[in-house]
């Protein structure tokens, strides 16, 4: 055990009223060269929700649930918007909290779902303030497999469709990116793979599943993890399908904009019959998961070398 006096979730931040949206935006992307056009545009998918994204509300209500297993007092950080980390740091600080577990909102390995939090952990950290250790990797974790198979069961029975196909999504990535995850590469993708065949055998499904990718950015020339989770139900030859957001632990504005908007406008279009399963979010067992993480010996860190950042290229 890691002796923890606090837990402290960190997490992506999203807005929460229409005049967040750009100054978030602009904190999302600072340093990535992203034209001012694909700012406005990524600007209008949040204000379709009142420029609300969904996450500040439900990870609120993960800590709230997390209070009574914890143990410790629990705090909450943000990268991109408020409560900014560095600010609930300075306030762990002011409380005397001397050691941290934190437990990133991200699952799987790769630059962004993991390397990035180390750096924001480096960067909000304080001088006199609490030790910060970074909680593993997740997604084989019997909690989050619990949670989403119950999530898609759930579905699945909304659906009503016993030949259902279970298409598991997940964020997609530049494939140089996906080369580069984990000590000797290809991580990303194989956890989620992995992941994704738990669900699948928590169900006592023995059908083929599908892996695919969603919320693609940046300039085309660039290659990115695919098929795309809309180009995939275009093409798909199942008469059902039941989207798993298993690469998410929360209601992000790519699962209610990419799944819940584009992709069910597609499947509509199409005749397809539809569900999409609900996220982690406040399942019991994923709840309990995290108190287990504390539980665990302390996790050794990354190599400095695991997940390097990509090269930034202006977008075009």
């Amino acid at each position: 055990m890691g002796n923890y006096d606090a837990l402290l979730v960190l997490s992506f931040g999203g807005p929460e009223g229409p005049d967040d949206v750009i100054p978030f935006l602009e904190n999302v992307v600072r340093g990535r060269g992203v034209p001012r056009e694909r700012l406005l545009e990524v600007a209008e998918h949040y204000q379709g929700f009142g420029g609300v994204s969904p996450i500040n509300q439900q990870n609120r209500e993960l800590v709230e649930a997390l209070r009574p297993v914890a143990g410790v007092p629990v705090y909450w950080g943000n990268r991109n918007w408020h409560p900014f980390g560095e600010d609930t740091v300075r306030r762990m600080k002011d409380d005397g909290i001397r050691k941290a577990a934190v437990f990133a909102t991200s699952a799987f390995a790769g630059y962004s779902s993991c390397r990035q939090y180390y750096e924001d952990i480096a960067r909000i950290s304080v001088e006199g303030g609490p030790e910060l250790v970074k909680m593993r990797h997740f997604g084989d974790h019997p909690g989050f497999v619990a949670a989403m198979a119950d999530h898609t069961r759930a579905a699945l029975e909304r659906l009503g469709r016993d030949d259902a196909r279970l298409v598991f999504t997940a964020h997609s990535i530049p494939v140089s990116m996906a080369e580069t995850a984990g000590p000797s590469g290809g991580l990303y993708e194989a956890q989620l793979r992995r992941s994704a065949e738990l669900v699948s055998q928590a169900l006592g499904r023995t059908q083929p599943w599908d892996l695919v990718w969603q919320s693609r950015s940046g300039p085309p020339q660039v290659p990115w993890l695919e098929p795309d989770v809309c180009d995939f139900l275009r093409k798909t030859d199942a008469r059902s399908v039941v989207l798993v957001p298993i690469g998410f632990v929360s209601d992000h504005m790519e699962v209610v904009y990419d799944l819940d908007t584009e992709a069910r406008q597609v499947a509509a279009e199409l005749g397809l019959p539809l569900e999409r399963a609900a996220t982690a979010g406040t399942h019991p067992r994923f709840v309990q998961m995290v108190r287990e993480l504390m539980d665990e010996p302390e996790p050794v860190p990354c190599a400095p070398t695991c997940c390097p950042a990509p090269r930034r290229r202006p977008q075009v």
